[in-house]
């Protein structure tokens, strides 16, 4: 899953990026909200973690424009403004939910874990399933047939953005911007390899190759 981080302090955002890369999270972090727009316009993320106080455009006045071009993406407010009018003015700006600074870093993991869930087909909670794979959210593991199977980290990223969306066909850069965040090299054949690698440890069925478009999961797998 890949996330926007929104925050102007330097030292939290540093710490927050690496913790939620080390929970299995693609991270990509701005500083000004006028960044946060432009990245939020110009690429796919799947959710997005919002300071209020940044610099030049603040954070409600962010979520109010990416609401007013009807972006779905589910935002979580961080933020240390905790008067209940400032909870109502980002709720109501379109915000999903609202976390107080100091925080614990196991809610933050639970409440984005929550937001995640929404519009999923959950079995249980932190729980997808598609036909005989299973992938458990909350542990960052992935079973077939009852059995735990041993994932990369980018491989159960990879698993994870197609057991959303089993009916839609991604393609290759939507898929490697779900597993790479910004800087980060991506060898030429390094989505093929990670495919193969699912392919091989889950099913040889699992993911269709569909020509000259994509991947999609195998409808019939899930029967």
């Amino acid at each position: 899953m890949r996330l926007l981080l929104v925050e102007d302090d330097e030292m939290l955002g540093s710490s927050l990026k690496q913790a939620l890369t080390g929970q299995g999270y693609v991270v990509d972090w701005v500083t000004t909200g006028l960044n946060a727009l432009g990245a939020l316009q110009s690429e796919h993320f799947d959710m997005a973690i919002m300071d209020l106080g940044l610099p030049g455009l603040d954070g409600i006045r962010v979520i109010e424009e990416i609401r007013a071009q009807k972006m779905a993406i589910p935002v979580l407010i961080l933020t240390a403004r905790d008067s209940v009018n400032d909870r109502i003015r980002g709720l109501d700006a379109g915000a999903d939910d609202y976390l107080l600074k100091p925080f614990d870093l196991h809610e933050l993991y639970a409440r984005l874990r929550a937001l995640g869930r929404r519009g999923q087909a959950v079995t249980r909670v932190n729980e997808i399933r598609f036909g005989e794979v299973v992938l458990d959210m909350a542990h960052h593991q992935a079973s077939f047939r009852g059995e735990p199977v041993a994932l990369s980290r980018r491989e159960l990223l990879l698993l994870e953005v197609l057991l959303n969306r089993p009916g839609q066909v991604f393609t290759r850069q939507q898929l490697e911007q779900s597993m790479y965040g910004w800087g980060e090299e991506v060898e030429s054949n390094a989505l093929e390899v990670h495919i193969h690698h699912l392919r091989k440890k889950l099913s040889g069925d699992l993911i269709q190759t569909v020509r000259g478009v994509g991947y999609r999961l195998n409808a019939e797998v899930s029967s």
